[in-house]
């Protein structure tokens, strides 16, 4: 039986600086290499081409927009999804070799090992994410707006054992640099959805997001980190709130 091809695609921007472990961390087990570029100003394209990757400079229009772009460009049998900043265990990596020969099944869900400013998280609901990442190529598209895109699959899916390594914020200094684009496109999300800011909904939010996260998902157990990513992610929820209530008075 001829043997599955499999494609690595990734969407990035500059992001230089760690594209290449995670390219390294699959490259023995794919067949090509297709990276999507939001015209980054750093090295980011150089980077990728160097690792023999195919790249191609698109602007970035929405994350399933962008992912289904990269999915157009793949000729592998099976496409797998990583982020600049996740990296494939080895153990995974056997267990992609094994599960690609499964004629029955149409995409797979990896477990995720989420790592926070250097050190890995146990709890504070990081410790149970599982994404579709490894999808039969002509069964598969991305759904949805500019952020929380997803995968409609035409089939089974099952779940991988063993996790994806995802490095997410080294640094307070890198989450934040990412907090400002990520919150305004939810912002703008919301508001093309149709959705209205409400001060009564935002004064009831906030608060249960923290203790969802601190408390009911145990993020205490995670020491400062679990604080850190608590109080963090409360903001993001305040803050794309309030870029909604901006939106909203704009003249039209």
């Amino acid at each position: 039986m001829k043997k599955p091809r499999i494609t690595l695609f990734i969407i990035a921007k500059n992001e230089a600086h760690r594209i290449a472990s995670c390219i390294l961390s699959a490259r023995d087990i794919v067949s090509e290499v297709i990276v999507v570029d939001s015209l980054s100003t750093d090295k980011t394209a150089l980077v990728c081409k160097e690792l023999g990757a195919q790249v191609y400079p698109r602007d970035f229009d929405g994350f399933a927009s962008q992912k289904n772009f990269a999915l157009s460009k793949v000729t592998g049998d099976w496409a797998l999804n990583l982020d600049a900043d996740e990296q494939l265990s080895p153990q995974l990596k056997n267990e992609i070799l094994q599960a690609v020969c499964n004629e029955n099944v149409a995409g797979y869900y990896f477990p995720f090992c989420n790592y926070f400013l250097g050190k890995k998280m146990r709890f504070s609901g990081l410790n149970k994410e599982k994404h579709l990442r490894l999808v039969r190529t002509p069964k598969a598209h991305y759904v949805g707006g500019l952020v929380h895109e997803g995968l409609e699959v035409d089939g089974r899916l099952e779940t991988l054992k063993n996790p994806v390594n995802h490095f997410s914020y080294d640094t307070i200094e890198n989450y934040f640099n990412k907090f400002n684009k990520y919150t305004s496109l939810a912002a703008q999300q919301m508001y093309t959805n149709g959705k209205r800011f409400c001060l009564l909904k935002v004064l009831l939010t906030l608060p249960y997001e923290f203790i969802k996260r601190y408390l009911l998902k145990l993020g205490f157990l995670d020491g400062m980190r679990g604080l850190l990513w608590a109080s963090f992610s409360t903001y993001y929820v305040y803050v794309k709130y309030a870029k909604l209530w901006q939106l909203e008075q704009e003249p039209k």
